[in-house]
């Protein structure tokens, strides 16, 4: 549930956070905003979806309510929000293919792999894009296409 005293000590962190990576990082400069922090979809139980992306990714829940649940990856600035809604609308894909999850260490797959078919997540493919950059596809427990990736990421001017 919503705790104010915990909200607030995570805000003091996170704005210590921003305020030096402002200082040390140029790129953070070129852009008013954090990029795309936070997705919306429609899911059957409110519960279900709770307990699989809290098992899944170590997500922390910021509120939960009757009409709406928000998860967080701890340190980032990302948000899952869950709306309950119609059985036949949770999982419909429309004009988005899949979201994503991007990896720490290419060599953690495997306890991912693990931890998505214990709670319950359905395997759809995996394998690498290139050596050493794996990957999974799966579907949550409302059909929803997620996928988890290591990115081998170059050095980038300024970071």
């Amino acid at each position: 549930m919503f705790s104010t005293e915990t909200c607030a000590q995570n805000l003091d962190i996170s704005v210590e956070r921003d305020y030096l990576r402002w200082q040390l990082s140029p790129c953070m400069r070129k852009t008013l905003t954090y990029g795309l922090t936070h997705l919306a979809v429609t899911v059957a139980d409110l519960g279900r979806t709770k307990n699989f992306y809290c098992a899944v990714f170590d997500m922390e829940v910021m509120y939960d309510d009757p009409g709406f649940l928000q998860l967080t990856t701890p340190g980032c600035h990302d948000i899952l929000v869950f709306e309950p809604g119609p059985a036949k609308k949770a999982g419909s894909v429309g004009g988005i293919a899949h979201y994503g999850f991007r990896l720490r260490e290419a060599d953690e797959m495997g306890k991912m792999r693990d931890k998505i078919l214990k709670a319950g997540g359905v395997i759809q493919d995996e394998g690498e894009f290139v050596p050493g950059s794996p990957y999974i596809f799966f579907k949550d427990p409302d059909g929803y296409v997620v996928e988890v990736w290591f990115e081998m990421l170059g050095e980038r001017d300024g970071d």
